[in-house]
């Protein structure tokens, strides 16, 4: 699609996040890297299998039994354990999410690949295609089946975390006036930011920073990024309770 369609997900934490939906451009170009990928992998393992003198039996099960992995782990594994990005997702900055905005799991991961039958292979993509075009979220009937959608990252980097600063932080700082509702959020935030895309990992770091930062006692301004201030203040709660 040559414009953007957007779309607008509430957040766990409360924080409006928008996403620029990923069009048929976009996931073409995407499919085609991980297609050669594909190939190229399966091809080298027989082209290494026969050479090593493995018999024409042997090199079919492997071929069958790759291509069955090629068509439909390769993309489960990498949505389900990579962030919802393969490598050719990765390479064109899509990555895969659930319509709610929360990272993909296994089985819609699974449901969306397997109706690729249904939408691409058995039906020379028109199903798919035409999907893509006309649903509001530029969803194939892969992504309607599994609740999911994939979506363009813009590119924003995420400052890397400066660990060892957050090791050496001055005991006083005081974070007893943060909330329990405040505390559940950032813990929550904590525990899915790697599979965020960098532009809402970003935002909702900044928003809940924001939000606690005036409560931490002895805080300079500047000293820390929003998600050290986040880490500090969740270790600091965990610190007292225990």
């Amino acid at each position: 699609m040559e414009y953007e369609d957007r779309i607008t997900i509430w957040a766990p934490e409360g924080i409006e996040l928008d996403y620029t939906l990923a069009g048929l451009g976009s996931r073409f170009i995407a499919a085609s890297v991980d297609t050669v990928i594909r190939i190229a992998v399966l091809g080298a393992l027989i082209g290494v299998l026969a050479a090593l003198g493995a018999s024409p039996t042997a090199l079919l099960i492997v071929l069958i039994v790759g291509t069955f992995l090629a068509l439909f782990a390769y993309d489960v594994a990498f949505e389900v354990w990579a962030g919802g990005r393969t490598p050719g997702k990765r390479w064109s900055g899509l990555r895969v999410l659930m319509t709610s905005g929360q990272p993909v799991s296994f089985a819609p991961s699974a449901v969306r690949n397997l109706m690729r039958i249904v939408d691409e292979w058995a039906t020379a993509f028109i199903p798919g295609t035409i999907s893509i075009l006309v649903t509001k979220r530029c969803q194939r009937l892969g992504d309607l089946a599994a609740g999911t959608i994939v979506i363009r990252e813009r590119g924003a980097g995420t400052p890397a975390l400066a660990t060892a600063e957050l090791r050496n932080l001055r005991p006083e700082l005081d974070v007893t006036a943060v909330s329990a509702s405040e505390l559940a959020a950032i813990r929550d935030f904590l525990s899915r930011r790697e599979k965020l895309t960098a532009e809402s990992r970003a935002r909702v770091a900044g928003v809940l920073a924001e939000r606690v930062a005036g409560k931490v006692g002895g805080l300079t301004e500047g000293q820390l990024s929003p998600e050290q201030l986040l880490e500090t203040v969740a270790a600091a709660k965990a610190a007292a309770a225990g």
